[in-house]
């Protein structure tokens, strides 16, 4: 064990008992050594802290700084005002920039990050891109913090186990200001650690209570995952002006600005959607070179343009990220490594339903298994809805319901472009083909449901309902076509009792078409889809086309029943009513006559067809002018649909306000105030508020109280009502022109003229382009504009009006009429108005001298 080097050494090392002394010393102390090195190596301490293997500081081999965005950033001007202004602000904190993939968060990002190095000097900002390693963003983290000026000492003490890094790092981070901090794509913050747990706890490497701005992208949404302290911000798509712009930018040459806004549309507003449409535009050598072009390729052409497949995206993220097909499929692999083992099969199967919100009673267990095989529970699909919530894919609208104590319904909604991708990546014939059965046999019982619930309940569902049917009747006409049709009848029923006159329309053209083509033109049942889809046009204003199906069902009723019989008959009542509203009074006063003779002699006096004959011809003496005639008429079928019906009845209201109007005519307003005060009581109570019905009973009280000088109140219901209408039947129908007439009327009387005038001169011109020129409502606009320009001392334009109005009376409706009258009487007081202004300009000139 020794080695002696000379033949002479000192006299301490004869001394063996000195000798092994020390060498045994030396043993302990080595021992001591490693065993101490085996302590700093081994697992956490008595205080919890552990060693860190943390190397020499450095970059780490790849770079921090942020990406650059090579492309203007369009529409997120919100959104990086907020981000600016907590940058800028004297305090700091953590924002998270959530969304579905391909919204444009990286980007957003790094424009963010972009401003803050150009607008404050100095301002210090860090890219990290996470990599599901928890190890390097500490690492990365660290090297920030080393950056802001974290010392060696205190690294080396995170090193060694005397204190945690993740708390050396952020307690420094709380002492310096003017930072930005970019994680981008943590779209597994439950890894995020150290430890387990959500990021929400705030004892992890991502916190909001440093000096600086922590800012994280990621696809998770939830406040659950995040925190109470962090500032969401959930991306949506562009606007279509924003997403036309992007597709602008990238390909100038392919279009207008209108029709890059139509592309941006088709594609979901979707940043992801319009980079690739873009990119593709913009290269010489592409098929398609316009956005247009484009846009019509989509349908025939999805796989190749957005659908297709990449290589390296199923091993390699970032290729994913940067492909439309592959994005969302990252999102769903993680909502199946997280347990949520339906997320993908429930989204698919809601890809294969319309681009329309879907009632979330729809999506059942039953309904998964039948389509799926899979086994489910209302739990399981409860968590798999959820899970395709948190992370984007899937968005629920605020949820719809008529009011008054009736529970909303709950929706689910698919961004298009998810949709499609989805639906497109589906196998076929199978499963998609059994898929769809199994969604056909469940949308049947969902109708069913929906028309066995009593009142308003089943309202909301039945409207979500109806897009998703018109598929179903082509799908379902090959194997059970009187099934399929009766479906869509039903739910039609509905749609008609709540008003929904846009969603009935669908189903009645496509029950139409489709017993056209399978049954013929003259099959009983397609003329009475005819019958039923020319009401609705008519709800909806569409007055002519009304009229044409209506003629055509009279004479084909006529050839193939008879003039007698009770279809027939039905058909003329409708066209008479049909007539009347074009303003062809004399015209539907015959048919009327004829009905109400017809229908007495075929059902009695009682039958509610005969009331209903009755009801029309007294509405068509009204617009001609018989009002006495009329009156007596409204009160008897009041009176007898009451007995008849009940006081309830839909019919029986109607003639209530027959009658109120009616009286009106003849003066008698506070009688008809009555009648209006208790009619729209009954419509709010047994419709609801929004009901088409409802707001024809609020505007004819509103009208009837201005009559009686009740101008402010009157105003008041007027402008909620016009607001109602242009929510819920658009700005052109008919009934909202009436109500923005009557809002005029209001005003008016309040001496508000110059905005009674604007209202008036609106509706003209709408009447004019709607309804034409010669229709009574028309002339009734001009008349009202020329009383409120009368009003405003404009005498000259307003004489100019009463007198084109004068004489387009007399031609139309006759010299006799009382809206005539009307008019002879306006435009003589015009002229009277006229001339006394120039008597009064005459006398002020001065004199010659």
């Amino acid at each position: 064990m020794t080695n002696y080097v000379t033949a002479q050494p000192p006299e301490w090392a004869e001394n063996t008992v000195l000798v092994w002394s020390a060498f045994g010393a030396l043993a302990v102390v080595s021992l001591g050594l490693f065993f101490w090195e085996r302590r700093l190596a081994a697992g956490p301490q008595d205080d919890g802290v552990r060693p860190v293997p943390l190397g020499r500081i450095a970059a780490g081999g790849h770079s921090m700084n942020p990406p650059t965005v090579s492309a203007r950033v369009r529409g997120r001007e919100a959104e990086l005002e907020r981000i600016g202004a907590l940058v800028r602000g004297p305090g700091g904190g953590m924002v998270v920039v959530c969304g579905a993939g391909g919204l444009g968060k990286t980007t957003l990002a790094a424009e963010a990050s972009a401003r803050a190095r150009a607008r404050a000097e100095g301002r210090v900002v860090v890219w990290i891109r996470w990599r599901d390693d928890p190890a390097q963003l500490g690492q990365d983290l660290a090297q920030a913090a080393h950056i802001l000026g974290l010392s060696e000492s205190r690294l080396e003490e995170a090193r060694t186990g005397r204190v945690s890094l993740v708390d050396a790092v952020w307690e420094h981070l709380a002492t310096v200001k003017g930072w930005l901090i970019v994680v981008d794509n943590v779209d597994t913050p439950t890894q995020i650690g150290p430890g387990s747990g959500l990021p929400a706890a705030y004892r992890g490497w991502l916190r909001p209570h440093g000096g600086g701005v922590l800012l994280v992208t990621s696809r998770d949404t939830t406040r659950q995952t995040w925190g109470p302290d962090a500032d969401l911000i959930h991306l949506q798509p562009l606007a279509d002006n924003a997403g036309g712009a992007v597709l602008l930018d990238a390909a100038p040459q392919a279009g207008t600005e209108t029709e890059a806004e139509a592309l941006a549309a088709r594609l979901g507003g979707l940043p992801l959607g319009l980079n690739a449409a873009g990119t593709y535009l913009s290269v010489p050598t592409s098929r398609h070179r316009t956005f247009t072009a484009y846009q019509h390729a989509l349908e025939a052409e999805f796989a190749d343009l957005l659908g297709a497949d990449h290589p390296a995206a199923a091993t390699d993220p970032a290729v994913a990220r940067r492909v439309v097909r592959h994005t969302w499929d990252l999102s769903l692999d993680q909502l199946h490594q997280d347990g949520y083992t339906l997320a993908r099969p429930v989204l698919q199967l809601l890809a294969l339903l319309e681009p329309a919100p879907v009632p979330r009673t729809l999506m059942t267990p039953e309904l998964v298994t039948d389509a799926t095989g899979l086994p489910a529970t209302a739990a399981s699909v409860d968590a798999a809805l959820a899970g395709l919530h948190q992370y984007g894919l899937l968005h629920t609208p605020e949820a719809a319901g008529p009011g008054d104590g009736v529970p909303p319904v709950n929706q689910l909604q698919l961004h298009p472009l998810v949709r499609d991708v989805t639906a497109h990546t589906l196998a076929r014939p199978e499963p998609t083909d059994t898929w769809l059965t199994a969604i056909d046999d469940h949308l049947t019982r969902a109708v069913d449901v929906v028309t066995g619930m009593p009142g308003r309940t089943g309202w909301p569902t039945a409207r979500l309902l109806a897009p998703h049917l018109r598929p179903h009747l082509d799908r379902r006409a090959q194997r059970d076509f009187t099934t399929a049709v009766d479906t869509l009848d039903d739910l039609a029923r509905v749609l008609n009792n709540a008003g929904a006159a846009s969603e009935e329309l669908l189903l009645r053209r496509q029950v139409l078409d489709a017993e056209t083509r399978a049954l013929g033109p003259d099959h009983l049942d397609t003329l009475a889809s005819r019958n039923n889809l020319a009401n609705t046009l008519s709800e909806l204003g569409e007055h002519q086309q009304a009229a044409g199906l209506h003629r055509q069902n009279v004479a084909d009723r006529e050839r193939v029943l008879g003039p007698d019989h009770p279809h027939t008959v039905s058909s003329r009542n409708n066209l008479a009513a049909t007539l009347s509203d074009l303003g062809e009074y004399q015209q539907a006063a015959e048919l009327c006559r004829q009905n109400l003779a017809d229908n007495e002699h075929l059902f009695g006096p009682d039958h509610p067809r005969t009331l209903s004959s009755r009801n029309n011809l007294a509405n068509t003496l009204s617009d001609l002018g018989e009002y006495q005639q009329a009156a007596e008429l409204c009160r008897q079928n009041l009176a007898d649909r009451e007995r008849v019906l009940g006081p309830d009845h839909p019919d029986t209201l109607s003639s209530r306000n027959n009658l109120a109007a009616t009286l009106n005519e003849l003066g008698e307003h506070e009688q008809a105030a009555e009648l209006c005060r208790q009619n729209l009581a009954d419509n709010e109570r047994l419709f609801g508020p929004d009901h088409p019905r409802t707001l024809s009973r609020r505007n004819n009280l509103a009208a009837t109280l201005n009559i009686l000088g009740e101008h402010r109140q009157a105003a008041d219901l007027h402008q909620r009502n016009l607001t109602d209408r242009e929510r819920i039947i658009g700005p052109d129908h008919p009934d909202t022109l009436i109500s923005r007439n009557n809002l005029a009327n209001a005003l008016n009387r309040l001496s508000e003229h110059r905005q009674a005038a604007d209202l008036h001169q609106r509706n003209l011109t709408d009447r004019e382009r709607i309804i034409g020129p010669d229709h009574p409502d028309t002339l009734i606009s001009r008349n009202n504009l020329a009383a409120a320009l009368t009003d405003l001392g404009e005498f000259r334009q307003a004489a100019d009006l009463h007198q084109r109005n004068l004489t387009d009376r007399e031609r139309i409706i006759g010299p006799d009429h009382p809206d005539t009258l009307t008019s002879r009487n306006n435009l003589a007081s015009a002229r009277a108005r006229l001339a006394e202004v120039g008597r009064r300009r005459w006398w002020q000139l001065p004199r010659r001298r």
